[in-house]
């Protein structure tokens, strides 16, 4: 391990929990245990230290991506319902997004909440079928406090996870792919130079202004730009080939975490958010880190008991 990466982690990988096709949506309840997903099943798990993964929520939808809103209830990114969904406090679900002007969205992929109440997520064309796109286009979409649905960007190739800087002017968004050809780049070892994370200024209405480039992820390997998260210090850690890149705020790579399985996604927790969860294909993976991750904008702010 590199000197940088020396100083950022505390050990290796260590496995948690095995067994599962496809995990993803890591977050962190502060109530001390973790929700995640198994895509392919459609159920949302929970973990918590010293007892054993199990389903709480099943026919979920192909769930991906999960947050908790400002009140603490869990918001779903549902890709085969292809729509935006969260879960009250008596287990119904409320359908928060589906529709844009009458038309269906793609497929909802990964999602955030701001502290001030909006909802953003990501809306990827590139895994529905050509005859079933009915906008046309990937989206970056903003759900404001009152319900209202707003699209945020249209300016992302392959929009997929999504973290906020520390103090919320930046929302970063990683970039998969360009279009299918990359797919064959990626079968056939050759560098997809597609693979980045962008970055977007938040303004105070919630719209995202000045599109840049904030990091190159090119890669010939296995695994490409997924689910992101920020430590308290800046640093962006986004999974990638071969495993967690981390970038300074500024954009520079400090170096990737290598882990023995493609890494779809990650979260900060523990009691003292310094455990990093990998949603790591078949297993759940964790490691420690010397910073902090930023916490969730309810977690931020309520006290929750234990």
């Amino acid at each position: 391990m590199s000197d940088e990466l020396s100083s950022i982690l505390d050990g290796q990988p260590e496995r948690l929990a095995s067994g599962f096709i496809f995990t993803e949506g890591p977050v962190w309840h502060p109530n001390g245990f973790l929700y995640f997903v198994d895509i392919r099943r459609s159920h949302l798990l929970q973990w918590a230290p010293g007892q054993q993964a199990h389903v709480v929520r099943e026919n979920t939808g192909e769930g991906n991506g999960l947050t908790f809103d400002l009140q603490g209830r869990l918001v779903m990114c549902e890709g085969g319902n292809r729509r935006v969904a969260r879960t009250e406090s008596d287990g119904a679900i409320t359908v928060l997004a589906d529709r844009w002007r009458g038309k269906r969205l793609n497929r909802p992929n990964d999602v955030v909440c701001h502290s001030n109440g909006n909802i953003y997520f990501t809306d990827p064309q590139g895994r529905l079928p050509r005859e079933e796109r009915e906008l046309g286009y990937s989206g970056v979409w903003r759900i404001d406090p009152n319900g209202r649905l707003h699209l945020a960007t249209d300016e992302c190739e392959y929009p997929n996870g999504l973290a906020f800087s520390p103090d919320e002017s930046v929302l970063y968004v990683a970039i998969t792919r360009l279009d299918e050809r990359c797919l064959g780049e990626k079968e056939r070892g050759e560098v997809c130079a597609h693979q980045k994370i962008r970055a977007f200024d938040v303004a105070p209405d919630g719209s995202l202004r000045n599109n840049r480039i904030f990091a190159d992820m090119s890669s010939a390997e296995p695994g490409v730009p997924d689910g992101m998260k920020v430590d308290t210090a800046g640093r962006v850690f986004c999974t990638g080939s071969g495993g967690i890149w981390i970038f300074d705020k500024d954009g520079r790579h400090l170096g990737t975490l290598r882990t023995p399985e493609v890494t779809a996604n990650c979260a900060f927790g523990g009691s003292d958010y310094r455990t990093l969860f990998l949603t790591s294909s078949t297993s759940i993976q964790t490691v420690r880190v010397k910073t902090p991750g930023v916490k969730v904008p309810w977690a931020r702010r309520t006290t929750v008991a234990r």
